[in-house]
């Protein structure tokens, strides 16, 4: 007889994380996934090259184009690379004139100490 290892595998089985989005949130969310779908389809690239190029799965990849919420984002970062379109990434969030005006608010303003008088000693 041989001592042979055994090999267990252990399989951890959890729960699937539910992401719940505003109707709003979630239709953005499906566009985006379809605009990415699109430009995908514009530069003729099959969802293989996407996953190699971008270093995702192919259920990754259905997810984003499906507008999934529970893809990472750091997953629809690597497909924006891949088709191009990383410097679209900066926009997001450029013009926060909200958050400006509440920054504003928040400033404290100087009031300025009123003019004194002028007092003339002396001749005119």
């Amino acid at each position: 007889m041989t001592n042979t290892p055994i090999l267990v595998t252990m399989f951890y089985i959890m729960a699937k994380k539910q992401i719940t989005l505003y109707p709003a949130s979630q239709k953005q969310m499906t566009a985006l996934g379809q605009r990415l779908k699109d430009a995908r389809l514009r530069r003729r690239f099959s969802k293989e090259v996407v996953c190699i190029r971008g270093q995702i799965s192919r259920p990754t990849l259905d997810k984003i184009e499906a507008g999934d919420p529970s893809a990472a984002f750091g997953n629809y970062v690597q497909v924006l690379r891949v088709l191009g379109l990383l410097e679209d990434l900066g926009q997001i969030a450029l013009k926060d004139e909200l958050g400006r005006r509440l920054q504003d608010e928040s400033l404290p303003h100087r009031q300025r100490a009123p003019k004194r008088k002028k007092i003339f000693h002396g001749k005119k």
